[in-house]
């Protein structure tokens, strides 16, 4: 890998850290009734998704969509079957049970994402165009409709968004 590869590749863990760091400071502003500040930490997230996608595509890294779900499936895969599982047992052993719930409810949820990315390779040309709904305590992401209840955590539908198109 070239220095530049490299260097294109940091430039995108960086920004897309910040996009997500961006959004958490929103949520806090917001639930400090700081709407204005929120607004401009979701602004700036989003310029800065911008640019992590602009350097995640420069280096090469968007390859067809067959590819692509390929490399989401390894990805999810990894991080339900050896990833999370590591992190729960560290968890378990210094005795944080948030983390170890957190991680555990993640680990289910990363599941599901091969699960769906696997659904989407099978037939990628006559894939459903359907809404998903997120649970904003999990991540859970159910097709079609939100469920009364989280199959991973529990929270009521009331704790699902539709997700952005």
């Amino acid at each position: 890998m070239s220095k530049t590869e490299k260097d294109l590749m940091d430039a995108f863990a960086g920004e897309s850290q910040a996009n997500r760091r961006y959004l958490g400071f929103a949520q806090r502003a917001e639930d400090e009734n700081l709407s204005g500040v929120a607004k401009l930490f979701r602004a700036v997230a989003q310029a800065e998704t911008i640019h992590a996608l602009k350097h995640m595509r420069t280096a090469g890294k968007v390859k067809t969509t067959k590819e692509n779900l390929e490399e989401a499936i390894s990805g999810e895969t990894h991080e339900y079957t050896k990833m999370y599982p590591q992190m729960i047992e560290n968890a378990k052993e210094e005795g944080h049970r948030a983390a170890q719930i957190a991680f555990e409810y993640v680990n289910k949820v990363e599941e599901l994402h091969s699960q769906l990315f696997k659904k989407a390779l099978a037939d990628p040309a006559n894939f459903p165009v359907q809404d998903y709904w997120i649970c904003r305590v999990c991540g859970h992401t159910a097709e079609g409709h939100a469920p009364d209840t989280c199959p991973i955590c529990g929270a009521n539908k009331k704790a699902f968004d539709k997700a952005e198109p």
